[in-house]
């Protein structure tokens, strides 16, 4: 086996005679190598020690949909546990910051921002989150975003569910990642911040 470019590794051809010609159809592909996984193939952390720090960002994106009833209850902040989009923000913000400890190979890092907004939608009906994570570290913030969403919507249902139990959680997506060495990344239909 041969190492590619950007920890990518190609299949060596086995059995191939000298100065046979390769068939187009049967060229060598380029297999992306998880980055948690070892040679042997067990979970492992990734060693970030050679990394220099540099400012990352992340953003996430979820949404619950639930019934009028419960929409309406949550809207006039007549729900009996208190004002559910207060409560699920600060849950989303703290479960981002301790998303290492959920999360079993994430490196537990010091976030510079975390910002949760949770807006209301009446034509899902239900609640949208977002969530916009920032550090400066040697590993990115994505999953403290994704994270910070699902606990934040997981809040909603948890303030919510006296009024439905049959609310869905749905959605949940990276929508933008800056910084590190694969560079930006940018969700199908993001529009530009």
């Amino acid at each position: 086996m041969t190492a590619a470019k950007k920890g990518t590794t190609t299949r060596a051809t086995h059995g191939a005679r000298k100065g046979a010609t390769k068939h187009p159809k049967r060229a060598t592909s380029v297999k992306p190598r998880l980055s948690h996984v070892d040679a042997a193939g067990a979970a492992t952390m990734v060693d970030v020690t050679a990394k220099a720090p540099t400012a990352r960002r992340a953003a996430a994106e979820g949404r619950i949909t639930m019934s009028a009833a419960a929409f309406r209850a949550v809207r006039a902040n007549r729900v009996k546990k208190g004002d559910v989009l207060a409560v699920a923000r600060i849950a989303g913000i703290q479960a981002a910051k301790r998303t290492a400890e959920t999360i079993p190979l994430c490196h537990p890092l010091a976030l510079t921002d975390v910002q949760v907004a949770l807006s209301l939608d009446a034509k899902l009906p239900g609640v949208h989150a977002e969530a916009t994570v920032a550090t400066n570290a040697q590993t990115g913030v994505e999953m403290e975003a994704l994270v910070a969403v699902t606990v934040a919507l997981l809040t909603v249902y948890d303030m919510a569910k006296a009024l439905d139990k049959g609310m869905v959680i749905g959605r949940v997506r990276l929508l933008e990642k800056t910084g590190g060495k694969s560079g930006p990344y940018r969700a199908r239909g993001r529009a530009r911040a």
